[in-house]
């Protein structure tokens, strides 16, 4: 039940390309595109959307199964409405014997405004958390506020890749939302 055959970015951005509203990927994948290589191999692919956009993943979708990810880790089938407000992750595949091809990832916004699930208090203009490419991707600087948590190998080695690539500004936002302490500052 849990086999991925991540999504390609062209399949993914062919798949969103009718949404109509702000999505972007994230993971390592958004590092990947921010440093513009590709430096490791990718076990899912994360799309975010926002949360007061969620139910329209529904339509994206269409005949597709989609799992909630209710915390700790119980999925279920995802058929309609609303998701409740801990739901932040939804497993998706094209079919019952298919691999997951991508996880939607809920985030939450305030207006034009960004803001962190984790604490309210971190935020950043949308138009400064997604960066515009080939498709539209998370800014390296919030990605690794999400990795910093409890930085696993592959967190460590996004960062290693990115980190000459941070702006001084970038720097300086990821420097006062970790705080003194942590060795990515």
């Amino acid at each position: 039940m849990h086999h991925w055959g991540p999504a390609p970015l062209e399949e993914v951005a062919e798949l969103f390309s009718g949404f109509g509203r702000p999505w972007w990927v994230a993971g390592g994948m958004a590092i990947e595109l921010a440093v513009g290589r590709a430096f490791r191999e990718h076990g899912d692919v994360d799309v975010v959307v926002l949360r007061c956009d969620h139910v329209a993943v529904l339509d994206v979708l269409r005949g597709w199964e989609l799992w909630a990810a209710d915390p700790p880790g119980t999925l279920r089938p995802w058929l309609a409405g609303e998701l409740p407000q801990h739901v932040h992750d939804v497993w998706c595949r094209p079919g019952p014997d298919a691999p997951w091809r991508l996880q939607v990832m809920i985030d939450e916004s305030d207006g034009d405004w960004w803001v962190s699930r984790r604490d309210p208090a971190v935020r950043r203009p949308l138009s400064d958390v997604v960066k515009h490419g080939v498709v539209p991707y998370l800014a390296s600087e919030v990605q690794l506020y999400y990795k910093s948590r409890s930085p696993r190998a592959k967190d460590e080695q996004d960062f290693a890749a990115v980190r000459e690539h941070l702006t001084d500004e970038q720097r300086a936002w990821l420097r006062q939302v970790l705080g003194p302490g942590h060795h990515w500052t």
